[in-house]
């Protein structure tokens, strides 16, 4: 029975991987068709020297582009094929998007969910197929069991915690979620430890090693998948603004990079992605920067889109409704003096959220796409062409979410350090959580606070 195991290239092998194949089908120029990038995946194993199981060079790198699509663009060459393949399917996934967003914060939730469980699962996958090479079905099967098992723990643990934060006047009207609340964190530690039990009692003499590498594998793919998703759905209860904003702008660079790598693409970025190019990344920048601006002034302008996701405990229902905070109030600004001398204007009328969104664009175009660098050393890693093929010419979920969890992590850290203060309903919802003495306590003291500062006349 054959392990997974890497041996280091040395001499002139070692000196073959450094140059990588410079064809990739996730590029910013010249993308190439599928045939191209498995030779070129069967070179990168040749040149690493690395024993890696059939099983993981046959992954699912299958042309499932609908038959419609192929027989209209029959006799293009594959250059233009991909690109128009890439475009279209692009359109749809865009139209899917605006769909979604018409539909309400709940099914945003919901989808975000969807797309946690399918991530999670191909790169679950990846692992699995080097566990599957060990003829052990029974074996196989407990794997799968845990592995649902913890992503069930993981996400009970979240979610309970973001309905307790946000949600608390609806936790306060149930009593069975009165104790789910105020229990949450030692039912989730003790769902954790019931699975970390049995996961002890399941290892199985011989097998150690193979158990504890799908146990690390699991463990990891949660914390890089699960809690970069509840951050998203984090960022969504913090307006829909802040959802819709970041997954737009990164969307945009994605296609921009890709337009200008395509179009205009001469000089290599990156050993990791050769076929990224510094003029898809500069285009890409720019271009990102300016459709972001121009996004945040569009969407500063509807409550739709800036007020939080809250709770209306009269209607049973979650509301959109607030009064417009100042970051989404449109200000006058005055200009530097080069920009008035250049354009001859003083000052501008512009929301604050504009500012704020050329900080996001910023990130998302010269940081975010190391999330998808990362992506590419992962798949070369692994020697497949992508996570998986669920979309014709993209690849798997994951392919065009890999940058998506960076920005999300990247914006909540970014609400959390510049734009969230203090928030009056959270601390009156942890007040009628609060015993009644303890509440009569605390509006003494407030009482008490107040009239010593002047703003409650003394009583007599």
């Amino acid at each position: 029975m054959t392990e997974l195991r890497r041996r280091g290239g040395g001499g002139d092998d070692g000196g073959r991987a450094e140059d990588m194949s410079d064809k990739e089908a996730d590029s910013d120029h010249r993308p190439q068709s599928d045939a191209e990038v498995d030779a070129d995946l069967d070179v990168d194993c040749k040149a690493e020297g690395t024993d890696v199981p059939d099983v993981l060079l046959s992954t699912a790198d299958t042309d499932n582009t609908p038959e419609c699509l192929n027989k209209a663009l029959e006799g293009l060459p594959p250059r233009w094929k991909n690109y128009w393949i890439r475009g279209v399917l692009s359109m749809a996934m865009i139209s899917f998007f605006f769909l979604i967003i018409c539909m309400g914060p709940i099914i945003l939730i919901l989808t975000v969910m969807m797309v946690q469980i399918k991530c999670f699962q191909e790169i679950i996958t990846i692992g699995y197929r080097v566990y599957r090479s060990y003829e052990l079905p029974w074996f196989r099967t407990l794997s799968w069991c845990f592995l649902r098992y913890f992503l069930v723990c993981v996400n009970y643990f979240f979610y309970g915690e973001t309905l307790a934060d946000y949600f608390g006047a609806l936790v306060q009207r149930e009593e069975p979620l009165q104790f789910l609340s105020r229990y949450h964190r030692f039912i989730s530690f003790a769902l954790y430890l019931a699975g970390f039990c049995m996961f002890v009692l399941s290892l199985v003499k011989k097998h150690y090693r193979l158990q504890f590498y799908m146990f690390a594998w699991t463990h990891v793919t949660l914390l890089i998948v699960v809690t970069q998703s509840h951050l998203v759905i984090q960022n969504l209860f913090e307006g829909m603004i802040w959802f819709i904003v970041p997954i737009s702008i990164v969307i945009c660079n994605d296609i921009m990079a890709y337009l200008f790598g395509f179009f205009f693409g001469r000089t290599p970025l990156i050993k990791l992605s050769p076929k990224k190019t510094w003029e898809g990344f500069i285009g890409g920048f720019f271009s990102t920067v300016l459709f972001s601006f121009m996004l945040a002034y569009l969407l500063s302008q509807f409550q739709y889109f800036v007020c939080p996701v809250g709770f209306n405990s009269e209607t049973n229902g979650f509301t959109i409704e607030c009064e417009t905070t100042e970051i989404f109030i449109l200000q006058m600004y005055t200009l530097p003096a080069v920009i008035q001398n250049t354009l001859g204007w003083k000052t501008v009328k512009l929301y604050p959220f504009q500012i704020h969104s050329i900080f996001l664009s910023s990130f998302a175009s010269l940081i975010g796409p190391f999330g998808g660098f990362f992506a590419s050393g992962f798949k070369r890693a692994f020697k497949i062409k992508d996570f998986a093929s669920t979309i014709p010419g993209h690849g798997g979920i994951m392919d065009r979410f890999d940058c998506q969890y960076l920005m999300a992590t990247f914006v909540h850290v970014y609400i959390a350090s510049f734009i969230r203060g203090p928030n009056p309903s959270k601390v009156l919802q942890q007040l009628l959580m609060l015993q009644p003495e303890q509440q009569l306590s605390i509006f003494f003291t407030l009482h008490s606070q107040l009239k010593e500062r002047g703003l409650l006349p003394p009583t007599d």
